[in-house]
């Protein structure tokens, strides 16, 4: 860019020299006529009109170079027809016809210096203008580019945040039961339900960061009541850890959706209702009319916490950790399917999630 500036300005340049020399020797020859005819008609010098000018001052001098008229300064070097000054062009033309004893003609060109000054000024600004919207566009492409990257950043750096938080509590219980060389039933029961609700942690983690980016997911007409007893059965571990009677009355219901993301919507709900439940308490699932209930006799959530339950950031217990993941993944994939939902809770009593299919 500046390659193109610099050669912009030196051709400008060369044109308004071109340009003044066209008028200073259009303005000699029109001189010499007047002059000419001054002369004829025996009229004073001081008196032909073209002898004032915008462009050009102008100044007469005789053979021995002693100035007749105008206000050019006297040491001028006669051996060139082009003179460069400071700040103006002096033109000379060798005058053959000698009227009046004018030997030399000299024009001093009085504007094309401010011309080129005013040329390298707007070159600058507009060199200045089109760098700065340039480094703005770069800036803002990179920024674009960068922001992808950006983004997978944080959302790897949230996995392992999240997956560290969330596991530690099923590991943690996985380890401590398998530290006995002699494992009872119900360390073995225990070393179930934590691996259940390890792998449920890491089919959530895995979705919500990775596997719901996929543009291209399959459909399928599912059989939900069919789908809800197989996962009831895959519960059964924390079920009976926590004994917790489940009561199902699920209609025969078709709903076309992707099935993986119809377990992670009934998982989650599921799994909820177990975790937040009280020892020996039960969960009702209800499928009928086009609308899923379950429905628990947990510890309930508080009315004003109630618009909080999707967020990540939630947290239900300090004990049990946070609702957050799991209903912020009920509460995407119902959006993503139209899916209403709706939540009522009674502190100490339980909690009811309906959904309208």
């Amino acid at each position: 860019m500046s390659v193109l500036a610099f050669s912009y300005y030196e051709n400008k340049k060369e044109h308004y020299l071109n340009l003044s020399k066209t008028n200073a020797n259009s303005l000699i020859r029109d001189i010499k006529s007047k002059i000419s005819f001054a002369d004829k008609n025996k009229d004073p010098i001081k008196d032909i009109k073209l002898l004032n000018s915008k462009e050009f001052s102008i100044s007469l001098y005789n053979e021995k170079k002693e100035k007749i008229f105008g206000t050019l300064e006297n040491h001028i070097n006669f051996s060139k027809d082009i003179i460069f000054q400071k700040e103006h062009i002096i033109f000379l033309n060798d005058y053959a016809l000698e009227h009046f004893s004018i030997k030399y003609i000299l024009l001093k060109e009085n504007t094309y210096f401010k011309k080129v000054s005013v040329l390298k000024l707007k070159i600058i600004l507009l060199f200045l203008i089109i760098y700065s919207l340039t480094s703005v566009l770069i800036y803002f492409l990179i920024k674009s580019f960068l922001k992808p990257l950006k983004n997978e950043k944080i959302r790897l750096s949230n996995f392992v945040k999240d997956a560290t938080h969330e596991l530690n509590t099923p590991i943690t219980a996985i380890l401590m039961s398998s530290e006995n060389t002699d494992i009872s039933e119900k360390q073995i029961e225990r070393i179930r339900s934590s691996a259940t609700r390890a792998s449920e942690i890491y089919q959530d983690l895995s979705y919500i960061f990775l596997e719901n980016k996929s543009e291209k997911l399959f459909l399928e007409n599912l059989c939900l009541n069919e789908l809800i007893t197989e996962q009831l059965e895959y519960f059964q571990p924390l079920i009976k850890q926590k004994r917790i009677k489940i009561t199902s009355n699920l209609e025969h219901t078709y709903y076309s959706m992707n099935k993986n993301e119809f377990i992670r919507l009934i998982n989650n709900l599921i799994s909820n209702s177990i975790k937040y439940n009280k020892f020996a308490g039960s969960v009702i699932i209800t499928l009928k009319n086009n609308s899923l209930e379950i429905r628990d006799t947990g510890i309930g959530i508080e009315e004003e916490k109630l618009q909080d339950v999707f967020k990540r950031s939630f947290r239900g217990t300090m004990e049990e950790g946070g609702f957050g993941l799991g209903l912020s993944i009920v509460h995407l994939i119902c959006k993503k399917y139209g899916i209403k939902i709706e939540i009522t809770s009674q502190l100490k009593e339980g909690t009811s999630f309906t959904l309208f299919l």
